[in-house]
């Protein structure tokens, strides 16, 4: 009898055995599924991080005449050119037609980085945060007061995509022209699909905000709106961009 309960014994501890091994699997692959989680959302966001710093740096519509280089390098991820517009309006309505300025984005996963209109935004649509702002300058205040708009025109179509590292040659060949619009009350127009950081950008200076579907695409345009009559200028930066591969 003693011999069949050391038997009993023998073989509930080695079933213990057994199941705590298995819980100490288990319990190792989730966490080692956490860790390659956070490494993957890291790598993403850092990702992000210096893709914007490196559009940033390749990309100078103001400042950069004639051939412009820079290189945006990331893991993981797509840049691509979408279809943008960005108008100026009057008290009458537009003044001129819209003009293409298009925007160069980067997306991997759910991260993302948006160059338009001269700005920088990081993060999908809910979520967004301006990182550079756009060359769009109004003094305060409203009668006797200037509006400069300016509107880089990226001039070019872009599809690059990289898995597991990669970079993308970005060349410009930038031109400038200034037009005077004269005196008036203004408004501009930004079509983007990051609407909450453009509002925050605009009422940040003191512009009226609003929200308006202009060509029925389903791409918003966030209308910024500047109190009183001002003297109007328009400078188009034509980018003529490209991006390769490598």
């Amino acid at each position: 009898m003693t011999g069949d309960r050391t038997t009993v014994r023998a073989q509930s501890n080695v079933v213990g055995v057994a199941i705590l091994l298995g819980v100490v699997v288990v319990s190792l692959g989730t966490l080692t599924a956490g860790i390659g989680s956070v490494v993957e959302e890291n790598a993403a966001t850092a990702d992000a991080a210096r893709v914007a710093a490196d559009l940033d740096a390749a990309l100078d519509p103001v400042e950069a005449t004639g051939v412009h280089r820079g290189r945006a390098s990331f893991t993981d991820g797509r840049l691509q050119t979408v279809e943008r517009e960005l108008r100026v309006l009057n008290e009458s309505g537009p003044v001129g037609p819209p003009i293409r300025v298009d925007a160069l984005v980067f997306t991997a996963g759910d991260r993302r980085v948006t160059f338009l209109a001269g700005a920088i935004v990081r993060g999908p649509p809910d979520n967004a945060r301006m990182r550079t702002p756009p060359p769009i300058t109004a003094s305060r205040g409203g009668e006797g007061g200037v509006l400069v708009v300016g509107a880089p025109e990226l001039n070019g179509t872009v599809g690059v995509s990289a898995t597991g590292g990669g970079s993308a040659l970005v060349r410009t060949n930038v031109t400038h022209r200034r037009n005077e619009l004269g005196n008036g009350s203004y408004r501009v127009a930004v079509e983007t699909e990051t609407p909450d950081a453009w509002r925050r950008y605009f009422e940040r200076r003191d512009a009226a905000v609003s929200t308006r579907e202009f060509d029925g695409d389903g791409v918003p345009s966030v209308v910024a709106s500047y109190p009183g009559e001002r003297v109007g200028y328009l400078v188009v930066h034509d980018m003529r961009l490209e991006v390769q591969n490598g």
